[in-house]
């Protein structure tokens, strides 16, 4: 009896280490959507989308069309590997250039 307990009081230990383990990986891999390509993009929440717009363009001003832009790029095929950042430089780049003309 004495022997079960033992085996039972290590796995249950090891449980407990391996749970412990993934939960903290699991919680490094949720990050920052500036990071993060456009698959992560088109499951994140609209407030996460403003968010990280507001963060990449360094501005308020152009934020929903920024945002509606980047949601156009990332329903495109094969976008799902292009950096957020990447997107959100091209659309900011042509909504001044659209400004200036």
């Amino acid at each position: 009896m004495k022997f079960l307990k033992k085996y039972l009081k290590f796995f249950i230990g090891v449980a407990v280490l391996i749970l412990a383990v993934l939960v903290f990986f699991l919680a490094q891999r949720s990050g920052d959507l500036e990071n993060a390509n456009l698959k992560k993009w088109r499951n994140a929440d609209v407030d996460r989308r403003t968010a990280a717009v507001q963060i990449l363009a360094a501005s308020d001003e152009y934020t929903d069309l920024l945002v509606q832009c980047v949601d156009k790029i990332a329903e495109l095929p094969e976008s799902g590997e292009m950096a957020v950042k990447d997107a959100v430089s091209l659309c900011y780049t042509g909504v001044l250039l659209k400004e200036n003309n």
